[in-house]
C-alpha cells in the first residue's frame, strides 16, 4: 500500500473507538485490522454502545486515544462523555495521508453530480496513463481505495459536512458550491452545519486552491469572515462567468443553470490538473448525469415524468422547475427537519414564468403539510387558483393522480425539497418507487 507507514504511524499503539458500524465503520475496521493491534480497537454500533463503551473507559481510567466516527453521529452525542479532540473520522486520517492527491467536493447541493463529472473529465482524459478513483460520499469508502493508490494517483472525493467537521488535513484542491440550510437536526445551529463545510477550506495549505461559488449569499459571507484564516488560494466563480466564457454554448447532458454553474467550478478544477478546454469539452458532451437528479423517467399518456428525488432542500426544487420549464405537477414534501421553507412558498405565491406554469401540487408528509399551511396563510387564493391540490403520503395514490391530472405535453416533477425518512430508507429508495409506479402504470 502506497503511504501505508504513514497511516499506520498515525494508528499504531493507539486505544481506538470505532464509533458507528455501518459502510464506513466497516471498512474502517478492515483496515485497521492490518494496520494495528486488535486488542487496541473497540466496535461500537450503536448509541447506546457507544456510551456505553465511553463510560467504560472513563471508569477505567483509560480513555480512547482516538474515535473514529461514521459520519451519520452527530458529534453532539459525544458532548460531555469524552475529549472531543480525540474524535477523528476516515475523512481526516486518509487526508491526513493523501490530501495532496486529493481534489474535494462540497456543497449543500450539487456535490455528486459535480463529483463524478470532475472525475469523468479526469479520467476521460487521463484514464489511460495514471489511475482516476471516485470516492467519498459517494458510496465509496476512502479506506476501500487505500491499497489502489499510487504517487500519480488523482482521487477526486464527495465529501458531506459529517465527513469534513473532524479533518485536520483538506485536500490540494476544493471545490465548495453553496451553503443552504441542511441537516439540522445533526447540529446545534445553521453556523455549525456551514462551519462543518468550511473546514474544507480552513484546512488547506499554502499552495493549495478553493473554489467557491459567489452565487451563494452564505458561502461568500462566510468566506469573507474567514479569509484572515485562509492559506490557500481562492478561485471564485459563479454563473455569470460561466455565460461570459460562453459554457452555456458547450453541448451538455445536464439541464439548468445550476449545472452550468457546477459545470464551470468541474472545468476550472479540471484546468488546475492540466485539462484543456478542449479536452473538458469533448469529456463534458459523454456525461449523462446521475439518477434521481433530474433524472428523466420517460413520457407516458403524454406527460413527461421527472425523478428529482436527491432534491432536499427548498433551493434545489426551484433550480428544477426553472431548468424543465414547463412543469404542470409538482411533488413536494417528506420527512420534516424543521428547514426554513419560506423561500420556495414565495416562489410558489409569486412565481417566475416557469414557476407560473405549475397548475397541481402534490403535499406529501409532514413537510409538505408545512409547505401547503404556510402557503394557505400567505396567500389562500394561490392554492384556490389550482387546477388541483393533493395532500397525501400514498405514493401509489400519488402517481394516479398526477396520471389524472398532468396535462398531455406537460411534466410532472418529483421535487420534494424534503428528506424521505418518514417513508423510505433513503431519496434512492423514494425515488426508485416513483419510476416502478410511473412505469407500471395502466
Amino acid at each position: 500500500m502506497y503511504r501505508q507507514q504513514q497511516l499506520k504511524e498515525l494508528l499504531t499503539d493507539r486505544h481506538i473507538l470505532i464509533a458507528g458500524y455501518g459502510r464506513e465503520g466497516k471498512s474502517t475496521h478492515a483496515l485497521l485490522q492490518t494496520l494495528t493491534s486488535p486488542q487496541l480497537v473497540t466496535v461500537a454500533s450503536n448509541d447506546q454502545e457507544i456510551y456505553t463503551c465511553l463510560q467504560q473507559a472513563a471508569d477505567a481510567r483509560r480513555p480512547y486515544d482516538l474515535i473514529i466516527k461514521s459520519p451519520g453521529i452527530p458529534t453532539f452525542k459525544f458532548e460531555g462523555r469524552c475529549n472531543l479532540n480525540t474524535i477523528t473520522s476516515q475523512t481526516d486520517l486518509f487526508l491526513q495521508v493523501y490530501g495532496d492527491q486529493t481534489l474535494a467536493v462540497t456543497g449543500t447541493k450539487g456535490k455528486s453530480t459535480t463529483a463524478s463529472l470532475l472525475w469523468h473529465i479526469l479520467n476521460h482524459t487521463y484514464g489511460k496513463s495514471r489511475k482516476v478513483i471516485l470516492a467519498g460520499n459517494i458510496g465509496i469508502p476512502l479506506f476501500d481505495i487505500a491499497d489502489q493508490l499510487e504517487p500519480d494517483t488523482l482521487v477526486v472525493a464527495e465529501f458531506s459536512c459529517h465527513q469534513l467537521e473532524n479533518i485536520h488535513r483538506s485536500a490540494h484542491i476544493g471545490i465548495i458550491l453553496n451553503l443552504y440550510q441542511e441537516h439540522l437536526d445533526h447540529y446545534h445551529n445553521y453556523l455549525d452545519y456551514q462551519m462543518a463545510k468550511m473546514q474544507l477550506m480552513l484546512r488547506q495549505q499554502p499552495g493549495d486552491h478553493c473554489l467557491y461559488c459567489t452565487d451563494s449569499p452564505d458561502l461568500t459571507q462566510r468566506v469573507d469572515q474567514l479569509r484572515p484564516q485562509l492559506s490557500t488560494t481562492l478561485h471564485p466563480f459563479n454563473l455569470d462567468m460561466a455565460r461570459q466564457i460562453g459554457l452555456n454554448q458547450v453541448p451538455s447532458h445536464l439541464q439548468g443553470d445550476h449545472n452550468l454553474s457546477n459545470i464551470l467550478a468541474t472545468r476550472l478544477a479540471a484546468e488546475l490538473c492540466g485539462v484543456s478546454p478542449q479536452e473538458f469539452a469533448q469529456a463534458l458532451n459523454t456525461f449523462h448525469g446521475l439518477p434521481h437528479r433530474l433524472e428523466l423517467v420517460g413520457t407516458y399518456n403524454g406527460i413527461t415524468f421527472y425523478n428529482d428525488s436527491i432534491s432536499t432542500i427548498p433551493q434545489a426544487t426551484i433550480a428544477a422547475v426553472e431548468a424543465l420549464k414547463d412543469v404542470d405537477t409538482l411533488i413536494l414534501g417528506g420527512f420534516d427537519r424543521g428547514i426554513d421553507y419560506s423561500s420556495l412558498q414565495q416562489y410558489l405565491i409569486s412565481p417566475t414564468p416557469a414557476g407560473a406554469n405549475i397548475h397541481n401540487i402534490v403535499f406529501v408528509g409532514e413537510a409538505g403539510r408545512r409547505i401547503y399551511n404556510g402557503i394557505k396563510h400567505q396567500s389562500p387564493n394561490t392554492l384556490q387558483n389550482m387546477n388541483a391540490v393533493l395532500l397525501s403520503d400514498n405514493y401509489t395514490q400519488i402517481v394516479d393522480w398526477c396520471f389524472t391530472h398532468t396535462r398531455p405535453g406537460k411534466i410532472c416533477l418529483l421535487s420534494p425539497a424534503a428528506a424521505s425518512y418518514d417513508s423510505f430508507k433513503n431519496f434512492e429508495e423514494r425515488g426508485h418507487t416513483f419510476i416502478n409506479l410511473v412505469r407500471s402504470h395502466s
